[in-house]
């Protein structure tokens, strides 16, 4: 048996892959594969739209949000944020908890545009999410960027900071359909689907429409790079990641089966409590990175008290099954990806290995 603990490309629920695998060949008795079908045919169309009203459904959002299915990975959304939403004249407020909120920033200078860093915890090696008291928040600003799980140092938001009445902007690559959100203050948010949604290849952005339609970015943004330009054409502009967005399509449908967002809560807060009592219970052998206020439900990460040892893990974790445990090139140590589909039996495996591993070198 392998559990497969990548942190993305990461593991899929086996149905979602069975059913998947069932219809690579001849889709629903069409006689043609899905990856054959043009995206303008009906047959498309129509997981299509079940994967944008499957969204909304699981989030509860009505006819004021729209889904967008998009490409090019968070990191072109670094880019497409700005760009649609900042002004030139204009200053959006970022919050940085970790890598990929730093290169989001870096986007927005490059593009020449303004941002305020308006907390930041990487002082401390992004060991916490910044509390509202250590936020300097412009009321004034376009928009309120922010990481809502970081994956390479394992911190995630418990809850959203206030952002009195400016728009939220959050990258949820990471915790995308892991829990029920509060979207009162959320004005967009978008994820890479490879991690919680699926397979790499399809970007989920979830809007507003006010903000979408306000705007503000003015000329001068390519015809794709316009968020406008999805909206108007349903994400049909251009040929779509047709088997991503059908994978898409069966991962709401599971996470539905399976609860609901508030089913997946639980069933996650779960999977983390057994490794952090892991870590917890090996008198320092094992030693996590974030505060716990700060840990993340979807990545945990820590270190070994003997670094020298974190090699032997992670090689003898493997041969055991438990794959994709090394730690970020820049951060080393190890990490743990419990998204939605890991079992609660990969993470009592784990668990008990580490503990077995802390007893033969502790």
């Amino acid at each position: 048996m392998v559990y497969n603990f990548n942190p993305g490309p990461a593991v899929v629920p086996p149905v979602v892959l069975r059913e998947a695998a069932e219809n690579l060949v001849d889709f629903r008795g069409q006689g043609l594969s899905i990856v054959e079908m043009s995206h303008r045919g009906k047959a498309y169309e129509g997981v299509h739209q079940e994967a944008i009203d499957g969204c909304l459904r699981l989030y509860g959002l009505g006819a004021e949000f729209t889904v967008l299915l998009l490409q090019g990975g968070a990191s072109l959304q670094f880019a497409m944020v700005p760009m649609n939403l900042l002004p030139a004249d204009r200053s959006a407020d970022y919050i940085s908890t970790g890598q990929w909120s730093r290169k989001a920033i870096e986007e927005v200078e490059i593009l020449g545009r303004r941002c305020r860093v308006a907390g930041s915890s990487e002082g401390e090696n992004f060991t916490f999410i910044p509390s509202q008291d250590q936020l300097t928040l412009d009321p004034e600003a376009e928009y309120l960027h922010l990481t809502t799980n970081n994956t390479i140092y394992g911190t995630q938001y418990q809850t959203l900071p206030r952002s009195d009445g400016v728009p939220i902007v959050a990258d949820m690559s990471s915790d995308l359909l892991s829990r029920p959100l509060p979207w009162g203050q959320i004005g967009l948010a978008y994820a890479g689907a490879q991690k919680n949604a699926g397979i790499a290849g399809l970007t989920v952005v979830i809007a507003r429409r006010e903000l979408l339609e306000r705007g503000g970015a003015g000329t001068g943004v390519p015809t794709v790079m316009r968020y406008s330009t999805h909206v108007k054409t349903n994400s049909l502009y251009n040929t779509p990641p047709v088997f991503a967005v059908y994978l898409f399509s069966l991962v709401l449908r599971w996470i539905e089966a399976e609860g609901g967002l508030e089913g997946m809560a639980r069933r996650n807060a779960h999977k983390a409590s057994l490794m952090y009592q892991a870590i917890d219970q090996s008198g320092g052998f094992y030693q996590g990175h974030a505060r716990p206020d700060s840990r993340s439900a979807m990545n945990l990460t820590f270190k070994l008290v003997n670094r020298a040892l974190e090699g032997l893990f992670c090689a003898q974790a493997e041969a055991a099954g438990l794959i994709g445990l090394k730690g970020y090139r820049s951060v080393g140590g190890v990490r743990a990806s419990l998204y939605n589909a890991m079992d609660e039996e990969g993470c009592r495996v784990l668990a008990q290995f580490m503990g077995d591993f802390a007893s033969r070198h502790g």
